[in-house]
């Protein structure tokens, strides 16, 4: 949302109608007036400042979005649903009370063997990883067919598949999925995944993704954003004949996440891009209070694994900044209200002309 300041045309009104006692009718239409005008304002992208979530303005100086990266389990689909009826069923049978929403903020966004492993460690039950895996496969071969698209989606994908050249938002997925679970939870959603190109489909098991680094690194979104380069430039190299202009290849900065889970939200800003958060209700009651501090990507999920980095690269990945220059470094996360994260409460009605898409 933008703030919005009362222009001096609208405070001179303001002042007219009240220099003669007004009757409770004028004063009804003078507020419809402030309400309508300001409703207006709202929707005007010119606009040079945006709203935080916890209602603290900040200047917005971030390029237009050229790009948007999906992931995809709770925020395209409601197959985290379906991941706590599998977990749910399996802890009933073992004895166990059901899953909290302070163990599954854990699972959300990661790659299935370190949601495994949080699990188990976790729940403690009588049965061996193979049997606890061999019993969820079997779960969510069953219940994954069922998946349906989560409020807003459908008409949210379609939008931005329509967008076209010079004003284009390309579209990819990033998903910790592995190929065969993607297969099940989409097979029967061809239509609503059908924006998202084969080669613009990265998933949680692509080799481009080094072992140990899928969600929060930010390995998936950088290769997702090299997916659309990659685009890019075959369209560039096909159409270079026909057009004096190429497309520039889409920066990190220019590009808009969404995600539900918080190590997701911390990829997105270690990759160095705008982040929307769409979480369900009980991640966000775990996380209240912290809220800028996971739209900053603070919240401490990623861990680097070894020794080639300097003091001060460590210390600037722990506080998201470059003491000196303002800089980021690169991987690194965000700042409190630098303006790179919102949150959302539900994709319906997504303000696109916020983020310098037309549509």
């Amino acid at each position: 949302m933008f703030a919005e300041e009362r222009p001096d045309s609208e405070r001179r009104r303001a002042r007219t109608f009240y220099d003669h006692n007004p009757t409770n009718a004028e004063v009804i239409l003078l507020l419809l007036y402030i309400i309508i005008h300001r409703q207006a304002a709202l929707l005007n992208p010119a606009r040079t400042e945006c709203l935080h979530p916890q209602g603290t303005a900040a200047p917005l100086s971030l390029p237009p979005i050229r790009a948007c990266l999906f992931d995809m389990d709770g925020l395209l689909i409601d197959s985290e649903d379906i991941y706590t009826l599998c977990t749910n069923i399996i802890l009933h049978e073992n004895g166990k009370p059901d899953l909290p929403w302070s163990i599954k903020a854990q699972l959300q966004g990661r790659p299935g063997p370190e949601a495994t492993r949080i699990l188990e460690s976790w729940a403690q039950l009588d049965l061996s990883s193979e049997a606890y895996r061999a019993r969820l496969l079997a779960l969510q071969t069953q219940h994954f067919p069922s998946c349906q698209a989560l409020p807003g989606v459908p008409s949210l994908l379609r939008t931005l598949a329509q967008t076209r050249t010079p004003h284009r938002v390309h579209l990819a997925l990033a998903t910790s999925s592995h190929a065969g679970n993607f297969a099940l939870k989409t097979q029967h959603l061809q239509e609503l995944f059908s924006v998202f190109s084969k080669d613009q489909r990265v998933l949680g098991d692509d080799p481009r993704i080094p072992k140990g680094r899928g969600k929060p690194a930010p390995d998936i979104y950088l290769v997702a954003l090299e997916t659309v380069n990659a685009a890019i430039r075959q369209a560039n190299a096909e159409a270079a004949a026909e057009r004096g202009r190429e497309e520039e290849e889409v920066r990190p900065e220019e590009c808009l996440v969404f995600e539900d889970s918080v190590p997701g939200v911390e990829a997105a800003r270690r990759a160095g891009m705008q982040v929307v958060w769409c979480p369900y209700q009980g991640l966000l009651e775990v996380f209240r209070g912290r809220e800028k501090e996971v739209l900053a990507g603070l919240t401490g999920q990623f861990k680097e694994e070894g020794e080639g980095k300097t003091e001060l690269e460590r210390k600037n990945e722990e506080f998201g900044k470059v003491e000196g220059t303002g800089q980021r470094v690169k991987g690194a996360p965000g700042k409190i209200d630098d303006g790179w994260g919102r949150l959302v409460k539900s994709l319906v009605d997504f303000p696109y002309t916020d983020y310098g898409i037309r549509i």
